[in-house]
């Protein structure tokens, strides 16, 4: 036999879809009968609509039956002025990176192919950028080969509060990637509107606070997902990351000319793994040959950024991040410019 407790029991699963409070703690429970498992409630909700009155009433129905009702009505009321207000109002919406009023800058890392180091560059930008004092999020949108999470040591998920998606922090930096999303690594079959909506719940349903710049980093070359963000970022700067080797500068190159297709600002090209140093002997060698850099900037009218050598991070100690120069890293500074380059590009 049911009885009121195990109706409240209930009602404290199910949110109010306007206040985010359970419909226990807005008190929205105004009437109850149960007779021979058969119950009728009157519920108040904070604003009238039906879609959210169905959704709740499948909601409370399914969860009563559970516990052993044999049948559920339910009528809704409104909760009153004073008792919404006494529960704190209705949550104010945050302004999202896509508003209009939004001063969040927008870079998108691209690469004409995979294996040029993107997402390395991307990370370690990021970092370069926050080490001179900007507010920064990283949003890995490389969706089929997501790494970002990887590189960064970051082994916690992001929480949902209020409704809301809260980036993983990691090093200064607000991170959201796909891989906190997928299970056990498996892999990204979605194509076309899915991976649209995903996008959109990455910019939208992401409570990403207040930034001063947002690094995106791109799925390599010129598909659905870098063609569906340049719609979505209008006004986005880009950085082209190619390696030494002609071939892979010619391939960034349509990279390149989709930006400007698309009338977004490139701020440069970065040269990855353009050299190699040894360690014991001081001795440079051009492992990818040379040129790259110089040939995409040009090809592209815009500056060499900078050349990032090939090598591995040097590790920190206490601190698990696979893919990051640390400031005490000889490569750092290299980064360290590239930022400032970027940050004195964006304040023209």
């Amino acid at each position: 036999m049911m009885d009121r407790s195990q109706v409240l029991d209930v009602l404290k699963t199910v949110q109010d879809p306007f206040l985010h409070k359970n419909l226990y703690e807005t008190q929205a429970l105004k009437e109850l009968s149960i007779e021979e498992g058969r119950i009728v409630l009157n519920v108040a909700l904070s604003k009238q609509d039906k879609v959210k009155q169905m959704q709740i009433q499948l909601e409370i129905s399914s969860k009563l039956k559970e516990q052993g009702a044999s049948s559920v009505k339910i009528r809704f009321d409104v909760l009153s002025e004073e008792a919404i207000q006494k529960l704190g109002g209705f949550p104010v919406k945050k302004q999202t990176l896509l508003a209009s009023g939004s001063k969040t800058e927008f870079i998108a890392v691209a690469s004409g192919k995979g294996g040029v180091g993107k997402s390395t560059v991307s990370v370690n930008l990021a970092l370069a950028l926050a080490r001179q004092g900007k507010k920064v999020g990283l949003l890995d949108a490389d969706i089929y080969g997501f790494s970002v999470p990887d590189m960064m040591g970051i082994e916690n998920r992001p929480e949902i509060v209020d409704g809301k998606i809260m980036p993983v922090e990691r090093l200064g930096i607000k991170v959201i990637s796909m891989g906190f999303f997928v299970k056990d690594n498996s892999p990204v079959i979605w194509r076309g509107p899915m991976l649209g909506k995903m996008l959109n719940n990455f910019f939208n349903d992401v409570d990403w606070g207040e930034l001063d710049v947002l690094v995106l980093d791109l799925p390599p070359g010129t598909g659905d997902v870098a063609m569906d963000i340049h719609s979505k970022l209008p006004h986005s700067k880009e950085i082209i990351v190619t390696t030494p080797h002609p071939t892979a500068a010619f391939v960034a190159a349509r990279a390149g000319e989709m930006a400007k297709h698309t009338e977004h600002e490139i701020l440069g090209v970065i040269e990855n793994m353009a050299y190699y140093k040894s360690k014991k002997t001081g001795e440079v060698e051009y492992v990818f040959g040379k040129g790259g850099g110089d040939k995409l900037s040009d090809l592209l009218s815009t500056d060499l950024l900078g050349r990032v050598p090939l090598t591995q991070p040097e590790p920190k100690q206490g601190i698990f991040a696979p893919g990051v120069y640390f400031e005490d890293d000889p490569i750092a500074p290299i980064y360290d410019q590239i930022a400032n380059t970027v940050i004195n590009k964006l304040t023209k």
